[in-house]
């Protein structure tokens, strides 16, 4: 255990805040908080019978402060248990609303938006929310400290899901729509395969190599609510969450017909700024506070929580629900993918220290 651990959660080097204060703080914690009166606004319409394009838009401007709430309160915790364990929190509670999302949208029959839904939430991890981290990061800073180690092992454990999500698509681009059991027998091996890289990937960061991911201490910075009421928040805006989500993605295909949209816009746009708002904010302000390690750390782990996790979990629960969803995208949006990867995985060293 860290210093800073035992520091803050064995020690007494500050009084606890209280369930009211805690309230309070959380209340105030950002002015997306007045965005939450759309929860109950979207909850009545829904349930009224609303048109399709009214369920989605308010549904959709209720999930985004409800997705800041599980990041400040994962941040609230971070302060408690160290950057890594800090960093894994905000990626895990941050992805349980593309988890949601995806797991309606499954049940639905949705296929196409599930797997637009994979492709726009890796992307806008690694190239929206990782670009936004360097670039306001360093508007006033000549420079930013990070491991490099930790990054370019995130990195390449990332290149290596990419690849993985590659194999479907080179068996298609081989038998083409003559060997579909295949395909979906191939999808299934490889999500296997990626749940068993995942807890290996869990277990070199919060065991074995867990200093390469650890932030230094900052003394000036304390929990600002409790850590039980963090917790309950916490379990509380996931549940809240699940029931916007099964609105939004219910109108779905209404707007597709109203709008004029397809479903892949819908997936790959759409729902990640959605799902990623919460590490989005987080990790930027992490940027801007030069907290690097735990920034970069809450964008590359979301992206690979979406490809080692949250996609093999929607493609083993389609197999068992009896839905056909395997891993296999698009050419064009394989070739995004992977480009993207190659981006990301090999971005200049001399950017850090």
């Amino acid at each position: 255990m860290s210093q800073y651990e035992s520091q803050s959660l064995l020690g007494h080097a500050h009084p606890t805040p209280s369930t009211w204060s805690s309230f309070k703080v959380t209340c105030a914690s950002s002015y997306v908080n007045y965005f939450l009166v759309f929860v109950p606004i979207a909850i009545i319409y829904s349930v009224m019978g609303a048109s399709s394009s009214v369920i989605f838009s308010l549904n959709f401007l209720a999930i985004i402060p409800l997705a800041k709430l599980l990041g400040f309160a994962t941040e609230q915790i971070a302060l408690r248990s160290g950057s890594t364990i800090g960093a894994l929190l905000n990626a895990t509670f941050g992805n349980a609303v593309e988890l949601i999302l995806g797991v309606i949208a499954l049940k639905e029959g949705l296929i196409r938006v599930v797997q637009a839904s994979i492709l726009g939430s890796i992307l806008s991890n690694i190239l929206l929310i990782l670009g936004f981290c360097f670039l306001l990061g360093g508007l006033n800073r000549s420079e930013q400290k990070f491991n490099v180690t930790a990054a370019q092992t995130s990195c390449s454990l990332l290149a290596l899901t990419t690849l993985s999500l590659l194999i479907p698509a080179a068996l298609y681009s081989s038998v083409g729509n003559n060997n579909a059991n295949g395909l979906q027998e191939l999808s299934h091996g490889t999500a296997i395969v990626l749940l068993i890289v995942y807890v290996l990937y869990l277990l070199f960061q919060l065991k074995t190599h867990r200093f390469l991911y650890e932030d230094e201490l900052d003394e000036t910075e304390l929990p600002e609510t409790s850590l039980l009421f963090s917790v309950i928040t916490l379990f509380v805006v996931t549940t809240v969450v699940s029931i916007h989500a099964d609105y939004l993605v219910g109108s779905i295909d209404g707007i597709v017909e109203q709008w004029g949209l397809n479903q892949t816009f819908v997936g790959i746009i759409l729902l990640p700024i959605v799902g990623n708002f919460a590490e989005h904010i987080t990790s930027v302000t992490f940027a801007i506070k030069n907290k690097m390690n735990l920034s970069i750390g809450i964008a590359i782990s979301s992206s690979l929580q979406i490809g080692l996790f949250v996609s093999p979990v929607l493609v083993l629960l389609g197999w068992m629900i009896g839905q056909p969803l395997t891993l296999f995208f698009e050419n064009f949006e394989t070739v995004v993918l992977f480009a993207s990867m190659l981006i990301v995985n090999y971005f200049d060293p001399r950017w850090s220290i």
